[in-house]
């Protein structure tokens, strides 16, 4: 599903310039379940960003269903993240005015879905993660760990064949860090392909394979 050769990602800053990946050649494959770790500025959230088309490599390529996404317009790569990812970050990024429903439904917007249907599709994706009486709740009326199920409720919306989760339990206690690595899991045994970055080895140890990102640099677990 995934193919990453020798990818790379430098920022120019002013008389600087900085290496933030130095070449990456990584494989997943349909329905994997992978965790991301390494040290803060190894480079992971930079290469989650790229995985997820929400930044673009330097050099290298990266074959997303055997597609070339690296040299895809910006209007081509948001079309590639509705259609195919779904994303969950650890600070939720709820808008704090809608209830949860209308937080769900919101990426269906994008793809013109009838109010009705956003709707019900909404509805059903919080059912799916044991949120469906929370619905009319707003981000302040729910707990760290009901944001987050909304949050993947809202990944889940548009059927995506893969989802990318930044520290998804950075923020929540152990309990509702293991729900919502119970609802992963089980996302996983229905065949949606999974990449989470977090810094908990008991998080990672969940996941059915671990790569580790040091400097840059693939250290275990690409292959």
């Amino acid at each position: 599903m995934i193919s990453l050769k020798e990818v790379r990602r430098s920022y120019e800053l002013p008389k600087l310039t900085v290496d933030v990946l130095k070449g990456i050649s990584l494989e997943v494959g349909q329905g994997d379940f992978v965790a991301i770790m390494g040290p803060s500025g190894s480079g992971k959230s930079t290469l989650l960003h790229i995985l997820g088309c929400l930044d673009r490599p330097s050099s290298g390529t990266y074959l997303l269903n055997g597609v070339d996404v690296s040299t895809k317009t910006d209007n081509e790569l948001a079309g590639i993240r509705n259609r195919y990812i779904g994303f969950v970050f650890q600070s939720f990024n709820l808008l704090p005015r809608f209830p949860a429903w209308k937080n769900v439904e919101l990426p269906l917007l994008y793809s013109g879905v009838p109010a009705k249907e956003r709707r019900g599709l909404a509805l059903e994706m919080l059912r799916r993660v044991g949120l469906q009486e929370r619905a009319d709740h707003k981000p302040s009326e729910l707990s760290g760990g009901e944001q987050q199920r909304v949050a993947i409720a809202r990944a889940l919306v548009t059927s995506p064949v893969m989802i990318l989760a930044d520290e998804p339990t950075g923020n929540l206690d152990s309990r509702s860090g293991e729900e919502i690595m119970a609802i992963f899991r089980h996302l996983n045994n229905e065949g949606v392909t999974i990449i989470l970055v977090t810094h908990e080895k008991e998080i990672a140890e969940q996941a059915k394979r671990t790569i580790t990102i040091r400097d840059g640099l693939c250290f275990s677990g690409c292959a």
